[in-house]
């Protein structure tokens, strides 16, 4: 199919209401948008990214009322957790309403739901008038696209509409907290920190999941195609012309690495992380040796993505 390269929302949202597939960026990472109600549009995301139909898909909304026509219902620690973090890097695990369809959920019966605070998808999402399901938009397994350029590398020919913005500011997913019991469980860490979230409500649940309820735990991903090596002490790095490092510190001998980035602190590195691995692709690098950092603040949700990108290259 021919793609639309275009800087205006309500042009992007009149694809998504006909059932087709946008591109669009938000403050997390460029998403892969598609009509939440309907089920042909649903597929399509899972076949445009070649991604499994057991992984759920995050629905985003426009206006916090849109909540009611997605979730059955509301527990008052999700309103609490809304009224602090919507619109924001925040997506909510609620029990799904019964005229969402399952393939949106991977067949659970819970639903994820994230208003994001980027203005131009705030603007897309009120003009499509419709919850929109928007999972990262990259090829899966892939490291997730930041610009709408990286988007267009994996998915150009594949969806009708690229909503061309700015770069994501933060560079990293949502943080994901399940609502649908007594305590809340943070299942996947993100810009939202888990001592911020604590701020709102205090007590969380330890209990691991008996079931994959939010997008990203199932799978590994986040990988470029060269191998991720995760190191302690920057100088244990040997460079060469065919390896790239990223981290906080800088390495010794640092010319002799094909790509190098250092980072002034953890929020410069996140966002730039999924950006270098990219970038080490297109230079043919075939090892990227990655810093590891503290996991106060949003060190855990950095530290949550070079590990699963790890695990997906050895």
């Amino acid at each position: 199919m021919n793609t639309l390269f275009t800087a205006d929302p309500v042009r992007a949202a009149t694809f998504v209401t006909d059932g087709k597939l946008v591109v669009f960026p938000t403050e997390t990472v460029y998403g892969l948008g598609a009509h939440a109600f309907d089920e042909k549009a649903v597929e399509q995301v899972y076949q445009a990214k070649k991604r499994p139909t057991s992984n759920p898909l995050i629905v985003h909304i426009g206006t916090l009322t849109d909540v009611l026509h997605i979730a059955r219902e509301v527990a008052p620690l999700a309103k609490l957790l809304m009224n602090a973090f919507f619109p924001g890097p925040l997506t909510l695990i609620l029990p799904r309403h019964p005229s969402l369809p399952g393939i949106v959920s991977g067949g659970l019966d819970t639903v994820a739901v994230r208003m994001p605070a980027l203005p131009l998808a705030i603007k897309f999402l009120n003009a499509a008038c419709i919850p929109v399901v928007a999972p990262s938009a990259n090829l899966s397994g892939c490291p997730s696209a930041t610009t709408w350029q990286s988007a267009a590398e994996d998915l150009n020919h594949r969806v009708h509409c690229i909503l061309c913005g700015p770069p994501s500011t933060l560079g990293l997913e949502s943080t994901v907290v399940d609502c649908t019991s007594e305590l809340p469980m943070l299942l996947r860490p993100g810009a939202i920190s888990e001592e911020q979230l604590r701020t709102v409500i205090p007590e969380f649940s330890t209990t691991p999941p008996d079931e994959f309820r939010s997008p990203g735990m199932r799978y590994n991903h986040y990988a470029p195609n060269a191998k991720i090596r995760l190191i302690e002490n920057p100088n244990d790095v040997h460079p060469n012309n065919s390896s790239g490092y990223i981290g906080l510190l800088p390495p010794p001998l640092i010319s002799q690495f094909k790509m190098c980035r250092v980072l002034a602190d953890k929020n410069d590195y996140s966002h730039s992380l999924f950006e270098f691995f990219r970038d080490c692709d297109r230079s043919g690098i075939k090892t990227i040796y990655c810093q590891k950092v503290d996991q106060a603040g949003i060190g855990r949700a950095l530290m949550d993505r070079l590990i699963r990108a790890a695990k997906s290259t050895k």
